[in-house]
């Protein structure tokens, strides 16, 4: 029988558990995001060519969103606390067989490992929300631990840059081993244990095949996103293949869980719309965004036809820094809004801002690098620091209150479907309409398919209910 057993350590000093929940949060997105300046860095000093160390990166995320999964159930069983130092442990494990791999095999190794640490956001804002009870003040702490998810203030990639460029790409790995031990003694001091779900037995059999069929959905959307380079019948084949393995997967996941006297999860609740609205949106969300942001703009304003020409430094000083900067500082400011204007309130404002955003990139930035910048800047207010931190608090305010660490897990793997959906849907239309001979079409044509989607996924908001238990009712 399931016991709640939430400590009072952590509600007695909220001050000390946020320091040790943004250190966690702060080395794993370092961990995420440092390596981005250093790709080409890392292929020299490993003699190998920049799609395999791509491949690291990859692996690194698919790793976080299958253990995104269940760690955060796990945790609600053996101890949250528990959970996330061990998580931070495996970081700086990973981060030194990354630091001394001779070749990319053990590179490969040490990001895969590293991933372990995928699911230290949603966890973070789990603890946090047995500790806070007051749903103002958690909303503007969560805003706060949320937005370190888009980018630490810009700095991540400036320093991942810098350290790679005087010290070699090893260097960055050592920093993060000195970062997630750093975390683990803070929050070994810090947090108090809590663990909602003590006496239940974990569902490992349900386990394996969420893992198996979100795994294999990963490795098809990678596969897929071969094909824009280039078709070939072999990769089409095999990406089908893991699409009907992942099928296959998933219904075996469901047949389990109605089966089991302790599931993972109880169908009921996949069939609320309290569960597969918000994974619906956070998809859809995603898929129209993510590559708009990091792939296709960077790509348009260092192009030098039919883009501005712009060098890869001030590139992401004038577009990246600023957006992330933005996404950090408005965070807060949201979360705070969320408990009393409405968390799905908020998250509308915020998808309609960035709709605005990506038209005004659309129509008006792919002339005029000031607006492109504008453009961009208002995606940093209304995605990055608004609708980022809603769907990442959604996905903790709405998760059943006999299973809390089920959908902010879900959540997570929706996260890294889209973000995957975006690299292959958009580069795919880029690729397609290019064809037609007007580079500038092409990229308004991109620009235009992610506003779409993001259209969509506003749709999909309006279908999700109010956390009703988490808003000030005054």
């Amino acid at each position: 029988m399931t016991t709640l057993t939430e400590t009072k350590t952590a509600r007695g000093n909220v001050t000390a558990l946020m320091v040790a929940l943004l250190a966690a949060c702060v080395a794993f997105q370092l961990n995420a995001s440092m390596l981005s300046p250093a790709l080409v860095t890392m292929g020299k000093e490993l003699n190998t060519d920049q799609a395999v160390i791509g491949l690291s990166q990859t692996w690194f995320f698919t790793a976080a969103a299958l253990f995104s999964l269940f760690l955060p159930r796990l945790s609600d069983i053996i101890g949250r606390k528990k959970i996330l130092i061990g998580m931070m442990l495996l970081m700086a494990v990973g981060s030194v067989i990354a630091a001394l791999a001779p070749d990319v095999t053990w590179l490969f190794v040490g990001r895969i490992i590293q991933g372990v640490s995928g699911p230290t956001v949603p966890l973070c804002l789990i603890m946090l929300r047995s500790a806070v009870s007051n749903p103002r003040k958690y909303g503007t702490l969560m805003g706060l631990i949320t937005a370190v998810n888009g980018g630490v203030a810009g700095v991540d990639s400036f320093v991942g840059g810098y350290f790679a460029e005087h010290f070699g790409f090893r260097s960055i790995f050592w920093l993060m081993v000195v970062l997630a031990l750093a975390a683990t003694a803070l929050i070994a001091l810090l947090a108090g244990e809590s663990k909602p779900a003590a006496g239940t037995t974990m569902d490992w059999l349900g386990v394996f095949f969420i893992v198996v069929a979100v795994g294999a959905l990963l490795t098809a959307l990678n596969e897929g996103s071969k094909l824009v380079g280039g078709f070939s019948a072999g990769t089409m084949m095999l990406a089908v293949g893991l699409v009907a393995v992942a099928a296959l997967a998933f219904y075996a996941f469901w047949t389990v869980e109605k089966r089991s006297k302790q599931p993972m999860v109880e169908t009921v609740h996949l069939r609320q719309r309290s569960t597969w609205a918000p994974l619906l949106t956070t998809t859809l969300t995603m898929t129209g965004i993510f590559a708009v942001i990091n792939g296709i703009v960077p790509a348009y304003v260092q192009a030098a036809a039919p883009g501005f020409g712009v060098g890869p430094t001030e590139m992401s000083l004038i577009i990246l820094t600023p957006y992330a900067l933005l996404g950090w500082v408005v965070g807060p400011l949201s979360g705070r809004l969320a408990p009393v204007l409405g968390y799905t309130r908020v998250l509308r404002i915020g998808l309609l801002g960035s709709i605005a955003a990506l038209a005004l990139i659309a129509f008006f930035g792919l002339g005029s690098l000031p607006m492109m910048i504008a453009g961009t800047v208002l995606l940093g207010i209304m995605y990055a620091g608004t609708v980022n931190i809603m769907l990442n608090g959604l996905g903790v305010v709405l998760s059943p209150a006999g299973n809390p660490g089920f959908l902010p897990g879900m959540n997570a793997g929706a996260f890294n479907l889209g973000a995957g959906l975006s690299f292959l849907v958009l580069p795919a239309v880029l690729v397609a309409t290019s064809a037609l001979g007007d580079a500038k079409a092409s990229y308004l044509t991109v620009v235009v398919v992610g506003l779409v989607i993001t259209v969509a996924a506003f749709g999909a908001s309006l279908l999700v209910p109010k956390p009703v238990e988490a808003e000030v009712t005054e």
